[in-house]
């Protein structure tokens, strides 16, 4: 249930979470064999569902039909009744776990979800320039980059960013993401057909901060259903790892259910594929995987029994590449990618702002005449191109250099010359 802010409700009634009593006994009884021995409060935090009218239904039909034990209580409520599996009950379990062995907060329906991902829709983000500015104030970046940058994230659609390595297009990407700002609500899991998806995934989520307890919060309404988690707009990044197969459901045989793949993990935040192109398949394979979700907004994913289940698509996809565009892929798919951004080599001017902003990040004095020695002989004599990430690459290796020596980190032209000679490549 949702009310009027779009803050998802508790149930009231097994019938209100979306699944059967035999679907949510089974994980009450396979969440106490996982520990051995839980109160009913317990289970229900566990389940994150309230105790009354829906964990206790399911412990009432475990109780009656002699699955689960009473072994004590701390109390006089059956909140505080601690539950074991009885005798009978060691046949249902494995059952129960033969067919998933998922064990967790209780997961919602895939109804639910689209709902959810629709009504927190990344489509009404809007950036200022204001905002961009601050994002990427920590950057050397030209007033045509900001320009771009703005209506790009506020598209909300999709984006490729392209250029020489060591320009911080990665860095870029970053800073998108955190211009969409805010939180939505996410599901730890999502129930189809009796299959469990696991959606949150700490290592791509992150809990917005100063959150009260999952459960907890009471807004106009009622409780908040603690089958969903408040997360800061998700930020999912893979690069050459990533394959066809892991744009779908992953199914694992052992566990017997599915890890979400990355599209779905990124709702309502940024996907960035990085170093687009280097991946071990084609990338217009790649690409043509994202041609209907690029255009309709709705993906499809398929279960191991043949099934497919629609998602909504709802993410700012962000392609970032070394490789010309044109050698990737063909106009027609271009055409489809809304905004595309050149991240080109700094001019002299902002190489030399990004070098002495560096120097004063890292408590190095900048020196005028070093650093005009360094681009005259590691630049200007070799033609070497400019990239942005060499100045933080050279004052590093000075640094390291310097206390190596047991000198202080200075841009001498002994120093610069060490840096640069175990910096670079020479052809």
């Amino acid at each position: 249930m949702q009310n009027a802010r779009g803050l998802l409700l508790e149930p009231r009634s097994i019938e209100e979470t979306g699944m059967s009593r035999g679907f949510l006994s089974d994980l009450a009884l396979k969440t106490i064999y996982s520990v051995g021995e839980l109160s009913g409060q317990d289970i229900a935090e566990q389940l994150r569902l309230p105790f009354s009218g829906v964990v206790e239904e399911a412990l009432t039909f475990l109780k009656r039909e002699q699955l689960v034990s009473i072994t004590g209580s701390k109390g006089f409520d059956e909140r505080a009744f601690r539950y074991s599996i009885a005798s009978a009950g060691i046949e249902r379990v494995r059952e129960a776990l033969n067919r998933s062995q998922y064990v967790g907060p209780a997961p919602v329906t895939l109804e639910a979800y689209q709902k959810a991902m629709r009504s927190q829709t990344i489509g009404d983000v809007v950036v200022s320039r204001e905002q961009v500015e601050s994002a990427l104030s920590h950057l050397v970046v030209n007033s045509s980059m900001l320009m771009k940058v703005g209506p790009a994230v506020n598209s909300g659609r999709s984006i490729f960013l392209f250029g020489p390595p060591g320009n911080g297009k990665t860095v870029i990407a970053r800073a998108m993401a955190s211009m969409l700002g805010g939180e939505i609500y996410l599901p730890y899991a999502v129930e189809v057909d009796g299959h469990i998806i696991k959606v949150f995934d700490e290592l791509n989520h992150q809990e917005a901060e100063g959150v009260e307890a999952q459960g907890s919060t009471r807004s106009e309404g009622g409780r908040r259903d603690g089958r969903w988690i408040l997360i800061n707009r998700p930020i999912v990044v893979t690069g050459g790892e990533l394959t066809l197969e892991s744009l779908d459901l992953v199914y694992d045989d052992t566990s017997k259910f599915y890890e979400a793949p990355f599209q779905m993990k990124a709702n309502g935040g940024m996907f960035l594929i990085d170093d687009f192109g280097r991946q071990q398949v084609r990338p217009r394979d790649l690409l043509n995987r994202w041609i209907v979700p690029l255009e309709t907004r709705v993906d499809y994913l398929t279960l191991h029994t043949g099934k497919k289940i629609e998602i909504p698509f709802d993410q700012l996809i962000v392609f970032s590449t070394n490789i010309d565009p044109k050698a990737l892929v063909d106009e027609a798919f271009l055409r489809r990618i809304r905004h595309k951004i050149e991240v080109g080599n700094p001019s002299e001017r902002e190489f030399y702002d990004i070098f002495r902003r560096v120097a004063a990040e890292r408590n190095v004095p900048f020196d005028q005449e070093g650093f005009m020695y360094l681009m005259r002989e590691y630049y200007l004599k070799v033609k070497r191109e400019l990239r942005a990430v060499h100045p933080r690459d050279i004052v590093d290796q000075i640094i390291d250099i310097a206390h190596y020596q047991g000198v202080e980190p200075a841009l001498t032209r002994e120093l610069i010359d060490q840096a640069c000679s175990s910096y670079f490549v020479e052809t």
